[in-house]
């Protein structure tokens, strides 16, 4: 199964309606196989400092970009405005 990548930055100033989201959206993460997503790896983007999440990162396991993308659009961290833009890519994976 291939790899992908989920690059999603923040909208400028989002992190109060990130907060506000968080919940919904770690058990929508923790749900995603069923959503035909396996999740590798997730966390948050950090500013320079580590002082505040500014995006989120995923690298996921799926048949195809399009099973990807629908992931993705449904995440209420998309669906409630929280990222101002997010890209997909596929990736592959190399030890070392």
């Amino acid at each position: 199964m291939p790899y992908f990548v989920i690059h999603a930055l923040d909208k400028p100033d989002g992190l109060a309606l990130r907060l506000e989201h968080y919940a919904t959206h770690r058990s929508y993460v923790e749900t995603a196989e069923g959503r035909g997503v396996k999740v590798v790896l997730s966390g948050p983007l950090q500013s320079d400092d580590g002082e505040m999440m500014i995006g989120s990162l995923f690298i996921v396991e799926a048949d195809n970009r399009d099973a990807v993308a629908l992931f993705t659009e449904a995440d209420p961290f998309h669906t409630a405005g929280v990222w101002g833009r997010v890209e997909i890519a596929r990736f592959h994976k190399r030890q070392g």
